[in-house]
């Protein structure tokens, strides 16, 4: 039996912020949705930036349809009191594309293993509660060539709910780029493919 493809994932709309306090440490949670590392890089960079005063900067982000890209750090915090707990709170959720900052004030008292998981899987989650958590439909880019005698035909087949059109030129050939949900992407093609003098070609 062939694997059914993943059709959807769940990811959050915009930055949104948590907070955790205890024994006079403060913890802030930054939620932000993310595409890359890159991106992340950035991110990072801005809250360290911004937050310079902080004892720590802890993190986890999940990337990919799959969830299968992912990195927790603990900075400078006893190893899986923080990344390790923050990743948590993501997988908890379905997430993916995010990244999860805890910014950390110390607060002069020591609050231990579990109470410093506590924190920040808290200030986790009260930041995960005021996302907007979406779903998303997983697309696959094509560019289809065609004649104009066969234009009418490829329209028709490209009018489905599933598809979005994205560039249009009119020359010698027409050619058109779209976006088709993962799951209709097989039939969608198929159908293109047995248009009299149409190419279908994957893009990245």
């Amino acid at each position: 039996m062939s694997k059914q493809l993943q059709s959807s994932y769940k990811t959050i709309a915009a930055v949104a912020e948590g907070v955790y306090r205890e024994k006079g440490s403060k913890f802030i949670a930054f939620a932000i949705p993310v595409l890359d590392e890159e991106e992340i890089k950035e991110k990072l960079l801005e809250i360290k930036k911004k937050y310079y005063d902080a004892r720590h900067h802890c993190y986890a982000y999940i990337l990919d349809y799959d969830q299968s890209t992912y990195r927790i750090n603990d900075d400078g915090e006893p190893s899986g009191t923080a990344g390790r707990p923050i990743h948590g709170q993501l997988l908890s959720k379905e997430l993916t594309f995010v990244l999860l900052v805890v910014v950390r004030y110390f607060g002069g008292i020591k609050l231990g293993v579990s109470g410093l998981i506590r924190a920040y899987k808290e200030a986790s989650r009260d930041a995960l509660e005021n996302a907007t958590i979406i779903e998303k439909y997983i697309k696959k880019k094509f560019q289809v060539t065609t004649r104009y005698e066969s234009i009418n035909s490829v329209m028709n087949i490209l009018k489905s709910d599933s598809v979005t059109i994205r560039d249009q030129q009119f020359e010698m050939d027409i050619r058109i780029q779209f976006l088709v949900h993962q799951v209709e992407a097989e039939a969608i093609v198929g159908q293109l493919e047995k248009v009299a003098n149409t190419e279908v070609i994957a893009m990245d």
